[in-house]
């Protein structure tokens, strides 16, 4: 399941939001019922979690933490308890608790991004702008990708061994 896509969409007084439809799809076809939704870590968005990926990153969360230390078993707290399961209803929509829009910063106008395996909900005017520099941009993707040695899309496995 790769969530891929910027949708614009609007959240209504009470706070739901129609999941789009692209989305929906995925999530029904891996059989994912269920949601999870945090604040990002370091940026003003919310992030959804399918339920099996939100399970899987918090058991890697837990197994690298240890649960003796005290500073470590804080990390685990913060990050859990600002977590919350919800469904979509039979329309596809979501309801946004109040404190989470806030937190991010959303009114009703959002755009819902695919990261992979998660889908970010910005508010639409931070969304609207980049979120690097285009020469940071460019400069972080050679450092990244340029010494890899499959950077080269005609090279094979094979090739580099």
């Amino acid at each position: 399941m790769q969530f891929l896509g910027n949708i614009e969409a609007k959240v209504d007084a009470k706070g739901r939001v129609f999941i789009p439809i692209g989305f929906r799809k995925l999530l029904k076809a891996a059989g994912e019922e269920r949601l999870v939704l945090r604040k990002d870590v370091f940026q003003d968005c919310l992030v959804l979690y399918p339920e099996s990926v939100w399970f899987s990153t918090q058991n890697l969360l837990r197994q690298r933490l240890n649960p003796w230390n005290a500073r470590q078993q804080a990390v685990f707290r913060q990050f859990v308890s600002d977590a919350e399961m919800m469904s979509s209803d039979n329309a596809g929509r979501i309801l946004i608790p109040r404190r989470y829009l806030q937190l991010a910063g959303i009114g009703s106008d959002v755009r819902f991004i695919g990261m992979d395996q998660t889908i970010e909900i910005w508010a639409k005017e931070k969304a609207e702008q980049p979120f690097m520099d285009p020469q940071d941009f460019g400069d972080t993707l050679q450092e990244v990708l340029g010494s890899h040695p499959l950077a080269d899309p005609t090279q094979t496995i094979n090739d580099n061994l």
